[in-house]
């Protein structure tokens, strides 16, 4: 018995459920999956995965090529993290590389194929971590192509927060591949800041491990396209993983967002919320979030939630939650999408009481939008970031000041 839904409103699974509603070859599980790149053909855009991403300006991205080693590296790679904490690197096939992450589509087979060696992240058990542990990534110049994938794994009962931060310019493609052990704590955070000529395709695919909490954060300010595939599964019981992703997107920009939560294992939970902003000419999103709940997760509780602003005309938001059901013995499960313009009567009543600069008013309505989801980032250096970068956005189209 299963249910596969695509819509844009709260579901109650439990009185819809009745019959096999399913469509076996749309079922999110079915996607394939491969190390080898020749599994992939290129894309046209007419596949259901590709469908929304401009795939006539990812040659560079697709290609089956190694890191341009040119004038140097195409980008340069600092790692800042107690010397206990670096395991070394990991070649393909050598453990626990790959236990976790098989890529799902051309760009991650990329990445994977032409990383020889991945940064191995061990966080010992029991150790409790209280500075962020950074990985910057910084391009050396826009059309050079580089290769990552990093393997982060959080022994049992050990308590960190990993910061992926990527600046500069380059043609990136980069895979994550997270390993929570039991108990883990664990606080990914991927930075996208890159220069507005970069395209960055990233999967980051976690497993998450008994009564282990996993915290996603995904920020996208930067990048010509940046696409983003965040993959949740489960080891055991108990699991808890939070999905979170903010983005603003400007005038030419096409930043695309996807998230997969198998619930593969019972009385576990997830949360998925993305929020993003759009203003300029053909500035465009898209966000894709899919939840599998298998007939063996029983007991879990989900719900994902997509928000987007479009703040000026000729800018384009695509949302897509989508709930695939096996079983009707779950907790609770829930989608919801929306998309709307600037509400000028949100304008028109903070100016009635008394702020007399339209830019401003502008800038608290934003900020009132991305308010909740900041919140719940709870990384005080990252929260910063991410209001500076929504001041300065907004200061390039309206001429008002940062604050």
């Amino acid at each position: 018995m299963s249910l596969l839904i695509d819509e844009k409103t709260h579901v109650d699974p439990a009185a819809q459920l009745g019959g096999d509603h399913r469509i076996p070859d749309q079922s999110r599980a079915a996607r394939t999956r491969s190390f080898d790149v020749d599994a992939f053909g290129l894309p046209t855009g007419r596949e259901e995965e590709w469908r929304f991403t401009p795939v006539d300006r990812l040659g560079n991205v697709l290609s089956d090529t190694a890191t341009d080693e040119g004038d140097g590296p195409a980008a340069e790679f600092t790692v800042e993290a107690p010397e206990s904490f670096v395991a070394g690197t990991l070649a393909p096939g050598q453990a626990p590389r790959g236990t976790v992450l098989v890529p799902e589509d051309r760009g991650a087979a990329v990445a994977s194929a032409n990383t020889p060696e991945a940064l191995h992240l061990r966080i010992p058990a029991d150790v409790e971590h209280p500075d962020p542990v950074r990985v910057r990534v910084h391009g050396r110049g826009a059309g050079r192509r580089s290769n990552a994938h990093y393997v982060i794994e959080a022994e049992r009962h050990s308590k960190a927060l990993v910061i992926l931060d990527h600046s500069g310019s380059c043609d990136h493609t980069g895979n994550v591949e997270v390993v929570l052990g039991d108990g883990a704590d664990l606080t990914v955070v991927s930075l996208q800041r890159w220069d507005d000529e970069a395209l960055h395709l990233g999967q980051h695919e976690a497993l998450v491990g008994r009564d282990a909490t996993y915290k996603h954060i995904v920020v996208t300010l930067g990048g010509s396209i940046v696409r983003v595939n965040s993959n949740v599964r489960y080891a055991g019981p108990g699991g808890d993983a939070t999905l979170l992703g903010v983005y603003f997107a400007d005038a030419g920009q096409h930043l695309e967002h996807r998230s997969f939560v198998d619930h593969n294992a019972p009385r576990c939970t997830s949360l998925v919320t993305y929020k993003g902003a759009l203003q300029g000419e053909s500035a465009r999103t898209v966000w894709v979030g899919d939840v599998l709940i298998r007939k063996e997760a029983e007991g879990i509780e989900t719900y994902e939630l997509n928000r987007n602003l479009v703040l000026t005309d000729g800018a384009r938001a695509d949302s897509v939650p989508n709930l695939e059901i096996e079983t009707g013995e779950i907790a609770g499960a829930g989608h919801a999408s929306s998309t709307g313009r600037f509400d000028d009567e949100q304008l028109f009543y903070l100016m009635s009481r008394g702020i007399t600069e339209d830019d401003e008013a502008r800038r608290l309505v934003v900020r009132g939008f991305f308010a909740d989801i900041v919140a719940k980032i709870g990384v005080p250096e990252v929260v910063e970031t991410v209001m500076a970068s929504i001041d300065e956005e907004l200061a390039l189209t309206t001429g008002a000041a940062t604050a």
